[in-house]
């Protein structure tokens, strides 16, 4: 049974989801600085192109070759530009299970490419990688990842009481970090079923103005 996840590729009416390349050095340093990124996720600051670099060639490839996650660039399909990041993390083999978190680079936000992006990898999880359980962590005054995690039809489970560091950025320009709950959300094979036909009940994929 495997205990890696492939080199693959997935697509989706509008995104194309694969592994980040050189290429994307440029767009990921610039998406990785954002103000919302900075502050809903524990991604290092300044994110500069040469921690952009380490990311791609070093940090992620690691990473899956350990069998702890993987890392999948959010393209447009129409125009390949670079506009978010799935991120798959703390993934159990023998639970068959992993953490999945998202993020989407500023001048992509309110198009609705989170639900999409996240329903298409946890369609694959289920299918092909045969998981059984998928977990997203929210922090809990970021209700635009929230409204994403409930759109993929994911179950809140409860609180992590004080679990989760967030960061504000202080009147000198330098981070501070603050304590907040984790809300805890899972996804199961059976929780998915028809999630494609909601997206398209609601009009389309929801478009969130920040979120990660």
């Amino acid at each position: 049974m495997t205990s890696t996840f492939p080199d693959i590729s997935l697509s989706t009416e509008r995104l194309v989801l694969r592994p980040l390349d050189a290429d994307d050095v440029p767009a990921l340093a610039a998406m990785m600085s954002d103000e919302q990124v900075g502050a809903w996720t524990g991604v290092p600051q300044p994110f500069t192109e040469d921690t952009a670099r380490t990311w791609i060639t070093e940090y992620a490839p690691a990473e899956r070759a350990a069998g702890h996650g993987l890392d999948l660039a959010v393209a447009e399909f129409l125009t390949q530009r670079l506009v978010g990041l799935v991120r798959l993390t703390r993934t159990n083999w023998h639970v068959r299970s992993t953490e999945l978190s998202y993020i989407v680079a500023p001048w992509a936000r309110g198009e609705g490419y989170a639900s999409e992006a996240a329903l298409a990898t946890a369609q694959w999880l289920f299918r092909d990688q045969k998981l059984q359980r998928v977990e997203l962590r929210t922090a809990a005054d970021n209700t635009a990842a929230q409204q994403v995690a409930q759109k993929i039809g994911c179950i809140s489970e409860g609180v992590l009481r004080n679990a989760c560091i967030a960061r504000v950025r202080g009147e000198d320009g330098g981070w501070s970090e603050v304590r907040t709950d984790y809300i805890v959300w899972s996804l199961l094979p059976e929780d998915i079923e028809g999630a494609d036909g909601q997206l398209a009940d609601s009009g389309g994929y929801p478009g969130y103005t920040d979120w990660n």
